[in-house]
């Protein structure tokens, strides 16, 4: 059958092709992608081509689909897995995959499977693994933005602390501790922010700490204080970039004891100096942002390591376990993954999105696979909406919820948007 799909050539050299995809062999899945949200990391892919960990070197004469943040639904079953999956079963998946110790994922290092496309096959070592999951949610985003949530679940999951004299790791963060989210006002941030204000193990102080102000402010708007307080968690939000000494001042806010964790969200010299300097005794720093530069380095106070446990880590992507607490807390409706969502588009929109993904403002970029539009920034539907009135009804549903990407808007949009 024939797809579109976003496909990786070279480095820098991304293209919306169609493509004839094989028949499905017994113990593959053929699937309909409906949603993919981009990440910071297929941007990466992008720009380094073949020189990306994940890329496969012959990726010029077989190019890599794009994407691997998606959701839609099982069209046909190989016969291995038929007693476990159906067509029309909704899925997601988690693509850290880490098969027989490769680093192949969906989205980097495969001919026929990534989310950037109409349709793809779902190979044999995805169900090996158990990361094809069902999905029984209502709307298709929520199942992409799982994946980016399972990476900040993952990293709060991974952190660590001891005590004095017992060898012994506490994996997790810090029940009723100090923790700041560095660089933390973006879509990842915010994702942060939404599993550590509603997690079942949570810290009684959370500060966001940013350079950028109207970031803060739309973070300010989605997770008031009042509303933390209520729930027993002291929340701030404070731009550093007005600060004089920003270490001083952020400990300052925790009584002069430093934070128990600091998970930094910008591969930014600056900032992983700032998040060394701002831990606590115990203090366990994720770094959570990659880098490109292979050579990236930063100063860490040693002498803290030493006379104080201080410890600092590095986490990528989340598990299996970790997906599925992201599910479950969502259809709890007790995280809201589109905090991170501040842009929509259709196929025909990847690819340059894509690209320039560092220079567009905002938070997540979502995109709906089978539909023909711009990239259009929910802040922008209402003035969309003087050429085309369904843009003007979609700004309606985003404004009724708070100026977020919500169940109804996506049916909507769905319902009324060209399909291809």
């Amino acid at each position: 059958m024939k797809a579109k799909a976003v496909r990786l050539h070279g480095a820098n050299d991304l293209r919306l092709d169609e493509f004839e995809l094989p028949e499905i062999k017994e113990d593959e899945i053929l699937v309909k992608v409906v949603s993919d949200s981009v990440c910071m990391s297929t941007y990466k892919c992008a720009i380094l081509g073949v020189n990306h960990k994940r890329v496969h070197e012959d990726v010029a004469d077989h190019p890599a689909i794009m994407g691997h943040e998606m959701a839609g639904d099982i069209v046909k079953v190989g016969a291995k897995y038929q007693d476990k999956f159906k067509p029309g079963m909704k899925f997601t998946l988690q693509p850290a995959l880490n098969y027989k110790g490769t680093m192949w994922s969906p989205g980097y290092s495969y001919e026929f499977f990534g989310g950037d496309t109409t349709y793809c096959i779902i190979p044999a070592e995805v169900m090996e693994l158990g990361c094809l999951l069902e999905y029984k949610g209502k709307a298709y985003y929520e199942a992409s933005l799982a994946e980016p949530m399972s990476c900040s679940i993952g990293a709060f999951n991974a952190a660590y602390h001891t005590q004095m004299g017992v060898y012994k790791h506490e994996m997790g963060i810090k029940k009723d501790g100090k923790l700041a989210i560095l660089a933390g006002a973006g879509p990842m941030g915010l994702g942060a922010l939404t599993y550590a204000l509603h997690r079942d193990i949570r810290p009684k102080m959370v500060v966001v700490a940013d350079v950028n102000q109207e970031r803060l402010d739309r973070a300010a708007h989605l997770f008031p204080v009042e509303e933390a307080a209520a729930d027993g968690i002291e929340l701030h939000f404070v731009n550093t970039g007005k600060m004089e000494d920003p270490a001083a001042g952020l400990r300052e806010i925790t009584g002069g004891t430093g934070f128990d964790d600091v998970f930094c969200y910008a591969p930014v010299e600056a900032v992983v100096e700032l998040s060394s300097a701002v831990l606590g005794r115990d203090g366990c720093l994720n770094f959570f942002a990659g880098p490109t530069d292979k050579q990236f380095s930063a100063r860490m106070n040693f002498y803290d390591v030493h006379y104080n446990s201080t410890h600092v880590m590095g986490t990528t992507g989340g598990n299996t376990d970790d997906m599925i607490e992201s599910l479950r807390l969502t259809a709890e409706n007790r995280i809201d993954p589109a905090v991170m969502v501040t842009h929509i588009g259709g196929l025909n929109a990847a690819a340059e999105t894509t690209l320039n993904l560092p220079k567009i403002p905002g938070g997540k970029k979502l995109i709906y696979t089978h539909l023909n539009m711009p990239l259009v920034a929910l802040a922008d539907l209402r003035e969309m909406g003087e050429k085309d009135d369904r843009y003007t009804a979609l700004a309606d549903i985003v404004d009724a919820h708070k100026g977020l990407w919500c169940p109804e808007a996506e049916e909507y949009l769905l319902a009324h948007f060209e399909q291809e």
